[in-house]
């Protein structure tokens, strides 16, 4: 049995669904489970009828929602013909579930107050309704399809939007759920991203959790594999849109993947990986618009893994807080102290360099910045410092590795590096440049590694 998730441009159009239906063609024999994402852009346009609706402005989210039906109507009728009955059944259920959010939408306008509650309510109808299409378009295909609600068996805390995994209830309930299915059926098909509270509320993983829901049922039913399934061949040596002549990575540790997703590399949700490592499940990066390709292979085995750099991963868009204080000079809890007031603030750090008196850390998150300087004013003068990117560059075993650090200083010394780490996993070296050089950086670092002439 194999888990394969299908992302929105896997499931964004016509011709997208027909690549996956020739796809999940070729795995009938190992019991897929799929699961899928929204059509492209579906969550972003549900999300933004939402706040057109607290804003007052319910004519403008009827007229995204009017635009969203018609989308999936237009897939169906593709498929499935304009007049039969199977078009006219589905096209029904496409329109109870449009009255839904009709609903929902005028409740946020009355009251002009959208909470979370009622956001992971609206925006879940995105893999409601792509998995209701394509279970009709699967079985019209000669698939035979069990369509199962992820409500079923997958269980959240009550934080509405990213909510946290129960997964002791989702190892239990899965299988009651999927193997009977899957015992009569080609597919068992399912929805990613969505979940619900043990009290039935409606809950998400996250934006992009569907890989998330992928690596949880995997985990769940013991899967032999997990396939995400994206629209790049796998993962690359580094980001394509700022680097050139990138190569994609045949085969990399879930520690390195993890890293590399954590650390801004887009093709995998950086969650994904911690259920998969559980239970020693591979996860094969393929891609949807090139099936013929072998992707990359995640394995927890490290000893397949060759050592070396792997990839260069970045965030774009960071900001340096600067902490000094005299009172941390041969004291102890003032770490403590710091790390409180982003715990209770909900704000997590990327990186962290300290001296006697002097602690920076780097934040991709600026949601809670004013509150968080203010709170540590109150005890030390607090510089923060803009327009920053993080590098990472990440491969197996590089703290035993010598002369990669001379390698990747010495061809950055016409560039202001500060903040430089080396990770306690051994895997990453991190450093903090000017946003303005990042791209420069970027691909001197690439052709330093990547390039074979060197």
């Amino acid at each position: 049995m194999i888990v394969m998730k299908f992302g929105g441009t896997s499931v964004g159009d016509v011709s997208a669904i027909r690549r996956l239906i020739e796809i999940v063609k070729t795995r009938l024999a190992k019991k897929p489970v799929v699961v899928v994402s929204a059509i492209s852009k579906a969550t972003d346009t549900l999300q933004s009828a939402a706040r057109f609706a607290e804003k007052g402005e319910l004519s403008s989210a009827k007229k995204l929602l009017k635009e969203l039906e018609a989308r999936h109507n237009e897939i169906c009728k593709e498929f499935l013909g304009e007049n039969t009955s199977e078009y006219e059944g589905v096209t029904l259920r496409i329109k109870e579930y449009f009255t839904s959010i009709l609903e929902l939408i005028k409740g946020v306008s009355l009251l002009s107050e959208l909470s979370d509650r009622s956001m992971a309510k609206i925006i879940t109808h995105g893999e409601l309704l792509s998995s209701l299409v394509i279970d009709a378009v699967f079985n019209h295909s000669n698939i035979k399809t069990a369509l199962v609600d992820a409500r079923d068996f997958m269980y959240t805390d009550d934080n509405y939007l990213v909510g946290e995994p129960i997964t002791e209830r989702i190892k239990t309930e899965t299988p009651k759920v999927i193997i009977p299915l899957l015992k009569n059926n080609d597919v068992v098909l399912t929805q990613g991203f969505i979940s619900n509270t043990e009290d039935k509320i409606t809950t998400t993983l996250g934006r992009g959790g569907s890989d998330y829901s992928a690596s949880l049922i995997g985990m769940a039913m013991d899967a032999e594999e997990i396939e995400i399934w994206t629209d790049v061949d796998g993962m690359l040596t580094a980001d394509p849109r700022k680097v050139n002549n990138t190569k994609i990575v045949s085969v990399i540790s879930f520690e390195e993947a993890a890293e590399l997703a954590y650390f801004g590399a887009k093709v995998l949700h950086p969650l994904t990986i911690q259920p998969a490592v559980e239970k020693d499940i591979p996860v094969r990066i393929l891609n949807s618009r090139n099936p013929e390709n072998e992707g990359t292979l995640i394995l927890s085995d490290s000893k397949k893994i060759k050592g070396g750099i792997k990839s260069i991963s970045c965030k774009e868009n960071i900001k340096v807080l600067n902490v000094f204080s005299t009172k941390m000079l041969n004291s102890y809890g003032f770490l403590r102290k710091i790390f409180e007031i982003f715990d209770n603030n909900q704000t997590s750090v990327d990186l962290i360099t300290t001296s006697e008196v002097n602690v920076s850390l780097t934040l991709d998150n600026e949601d809670r910045i004013e509150e968080i300087v203010k709170e540590l004013s109150v005890f030390s003068t607090v510089k923060v410092e803009e327009e920053k990117s993080l590098v990472c560059v990440v491969g197996k075993d590089l703290k035993n590795t010598k002369g990669i650090a001379k390698r990747i200083f010495q061809k950055l010394g016409d560039f202001n590096i500060t903040m430089i780490s080396q990770g306690a996993s051994l895997i990453n070296v991190s450093f903090v440049v000017n946003k303005s050089d990042l791209q420069e950086v970027m691909q001197v670092l690439h052709d330093e590694f990547f390039d074979n002439s060197n």
